[in-house]
């Protein structure tokens, strides 16, 4: 409703004091509590009114149904929010120290290959670049002739 501090209060109070006179002023809060606590009431009442008008027109179980619609445990996902949390709970070299010898292995020997195929396309790369740099450089000049042909 009104955000009323104790200091604008106070001065509400001041104002009316000096305005309305000390003897009206009882009689003043009297009238503006009782058309405050009537305000109220009539909000009241017009909030009851309106979710009564919701139930009546069935709002109430849709906004239920579609809440269960959403729920992630009644479709089941529940589990995928377990398994998510696994994936982000997941610690690698935790899980390479608890490797079995066999899948041990196996992740050397791809570890391996993959750096053997890395290196040879390194090297062809390397191997392609020097040839284009000779084919670009232009050919050497013919050697200048000593003859006297000038003079």
């Amino acid at each position: 409703m009104l955000d009323l501090g104790w200091s604008e209060l106070l001065l509400i109070g001041i104002v009316a004091l000096i305005v309305v006179g000390p003897k009206d002023l009882p009689v003043l809060f009297r009238n503006v509590g009782r058309f405050v606590g009537k305000a109220k009431g009539m909000a009241r009442e017009f909030s009851r009114a309106m979710e009564q008008a919701a139930d009546d027109a069935g709002v109430k179980d849709a906004a239920n149904s579609f809440k269960s619609a959403a729920s992630y445990k009644d479709m089941g996902l529940d589990s995928v929010k377990d398994a998510a949390k696994s994936f982000t709970d997941w610690n690698p070299d935790a899980e390479a120290r608890g490797m079995d010898e066999k899948r041990a292995d196996a992740a050397r020997k791809i570890h391996d290959a993959t750096a053997r195929k890395a290196q040879t396309r390194q090297d062809a790369e390397a191997k392609a670049a020097a040839d284009a740099t000779s084919a670009d450089a232009p050919a050497s000049p013919a050697p200048a002739s000593t003859s006297g042909d000038r003079e």
